[in-house]
């Protein structure tokens, strides 16, 4: 396996399935704790305290000066992050055997974004001074967790890159066809995103304005590719979301100035 955060042999502009831009997922394709050896995830483990969220909670806020690490073992989070000029971004979706909240532990500095959980969350909350005495003890452990960062990394530059060839059009269906494979549930309607963003998360995501994201998504409602509710998102038609996210679906004339 690639410790790159791509696939061997993959690089900037390759296209997956139709013509769809082949991006990194939202997820961690190997959270940290299943690099570990049964060793290190137990000596881990057993120096944390376990917390319990409730769903919606605000787990890590940004700028905050805490520095402590959380390992999830149960439910998912979101990362956001502010903009000076006030987008709010997905950053990532983290679901159980990830760590969040190490760049702070590392580094000393104030939070760089907002963790929320989607869901109730269990999970190991370790201090910063246990968590880097733990590194320090497990060497190959360091190492791995080195490796998360360069995947991370890696795959957020990539993502970066391709979306700036994009129109925000197909920025906003890569998302959204992002999100359908790993974060949605069959219902009569469609395919329900389960992760519950704002029409602001999802502009900030894509790089766009909250009119523009909300005049996309009427698009696609009437076209039937979408069902939308409050912070719900089901796609009905997600061959048609990859037509538009490979650019052969044409996008609805703008309606005539007055």
């Amino acid at each position: 396996m690639s410790t790159t955060g791509l696939a061997d042999g993959q690089g900037p502009g390759r296209k997956g399935p139709g013509g769809v831009p082949d991006f990194p997922s939202f997820d961690d394709r190997v959270p940290y704790l299943a690099r570990l050896e049964d060793e290190e995830r137990q000596a881990l483990l057993a120096r944390g305290r376990v917390v319990r969220y409730p769903a919606g909670t605000v787990v890590i806020r940004q700028s905050d000066p805490s520095s402590h690490v959380l390992l999830i073992q149960r439910g998912r989070v979101k990362v956001t992050a502010v903009s000076a000029n006030g987008y709010v971004a997905l950053l990532a979706l983290r679901r159980p055997g990830d760590i969040v909240g190490e760049s702070s532990a590392l580094s000393g500095l104030p939070r760089s974004a907002t963790v929320t959980a989607l869901e109730a969350c269990v999970c190991s909350a370790l201090d910063r001074d246990g968590f880097l005495a733990y590194l320090q003890e497990y060497p190959s452990a360091h190492a791995k967790l080195s490796s998360l960062l360069v995947d991370r990394l890696r795959a957020g530059d990539r993502k970066t890159l391709e979306l700036a060839s994009l129109t925000v059009r197909e920025r906003l269906a890569v998302l959204l066809l992002d999100l359908l494979r790993s974060h949605s549930r069959r219902t009569p309607q469609g395919m329900e995103l389960t992760v519950a963003l704002s029409k602001q998360e999802l502009a900030g995501s894509v790089g766009a304005s909250r009119e523009a994201v909300t005049r996309l998504l009427g698009e696609m409602r009437r076209k039937g590719i979408v069902r939308t509710a409050r912070r719900s998102v089901t796609v009905v038609r997600p061959d048609l979301l990859r037509r538009i996210a490979a650019g052969g679906l044409p996008a609805e004339p703008p309606p005539p100035r007055t």
